[in-house]
């Protein structure tokens, strides 16, 4: 029943309404059935047959005694009306099928720290739940995840940021300072909490300078008054850590390492440094932009594996009555 309303305001939507007066007119050969059928006024009727003839320049119908009888221009524009019909029956379902499309799409951009292992996971467990959800996923920097945003091109952007960035809406925020990664039989591995000072007597891996955690980085060490040359720097963080060595410390958020750490394989040390706590994980959309409601559930989803992907302690803190992130709405 709904999906005949729906097709029912769709074909109006691609008929103009002189048009569909003069259908039902051509149709029932009377103006005052063709009122009745269409559930409005006969006068209406007659005012639109009269709009639509000044427009062509033309005579649709002869006024006869027994009804409304149509002229060879009539004759012709019906048969192309009904060829518009014919159409829409066919295009008609096939909007209806791209809109409900519409609705269960989520098109994400989001850094590479985060496509690592923690949006993959999301996607893949949200698809076990909702299988006909399609996904469009960006990997980018920072700054072109917020252009796509911006632009319209994805529904959510998932990203680092030290600030507020104009033009678009926090579903979410979280903590995400920069930690030390490393193996575990590395000489760092047994202290609780590392500084820049410890970090810089060994192998640095980090990412390029553009990224936010090396940033931070390198503005930690300039307070301190160090200067450190990365032993190594990518572009994608998360290719440095299957490559560390016994002494390498490699520079990531605890989201990029979490399923490495959870695995045994690294352990992840907190920096102590202010710069380096000053990060935030932001899942974001754009200002004043309506979500669909597949991309409003993932969101909420993504905010459960963000939560989840906050190291052990910081998860405590949430779940003994800490500060709750906002709900992902749009």
């Amino acid at each position: 029943m709904l999906f005949r309303a729906m097709k029912a305001d769709l074909h109006a939507a691609l008929v103009s309404l002189p048009l569909r007066h003069f259908l039902e007119v051509a149709r029932t050969g009377s103006v005052s059935q063709a009122a009745q059928h269409l559930h409005v006024a006969a006068s209406a009727v007659s005012r639109q047959l009269s709009k639509l003839e000044g427009a062509l320049g033309v005579a649709l119908f002869e006024r006869q005694v027994r009804g409304m009888q149509l002229t060879l221009a009539g004759e012709r524009l019906l048969q192309h009306v009904a060829g518009l019909e014919t159409d829409s029956e066919h295009l008609v379902p096939q909007l209806l099928d791209l809109g409900r499309q519409a609705q269960q799409r989520v098109r994400l951009a989001c850094t590479e720290g985060f496509a690592a292992g923690l949006v993959p996971r999301c996607i893949a467990a949200y698809r076990e739940v909702h299988p006909g959800t399609q996904f469009q996923l960006r990997v980018e920097s920072p700054a072109a995840v917020s252009a796509l945003l911006l632009r319209s091109e994805v529904d959510l952007a998932l990203r680092f940021s030290l600030a507020p960035e104009p033009g678009v809406a926090v579903l979410h925020a979280s903590p995400a300072p920069v930690f030390a990664l490393m193996v575990p039989s590395h000489p760092l591995a047994g202290r609780a909490r590392l500084g820049v000072r410890d970090v810089v007597d060994y192998p640095v891996l980090t990412g390029e300078p553009h990224t936010t955690g090396r940033q931070l980085f390198d503005l930690a060490c300039a307070l301190e008054g160090l200067h450190c040359v990365p032993a190594m720097e990518s572009n994608v963080s998360s290719a440095l850590l299957p490559m560390l060595g016994p002494r390498d410390v490699a520079l990531a958020s605890y989201a990029t390492a979490a399923h490495w750490v959870e695995a045994g394989r690294l352990v992840a040390r907190p920096l102590s440094d202010a710069p380096l706590q000053q990060r935030q994980s932001q899942l974001l959309a754009r200002q004043g932009a309506a979500l669909a409601p597949g991309a409003v559930q993932f969101a909420q989803a993504l905010v459960r594996a963000l939560q989840q992907a906050q190291p052990p302690r910081a998860r405590k803190a949430v779940g003994a009555g800490g500060r709750k992130p906002r709900r992902a709405a749009a």
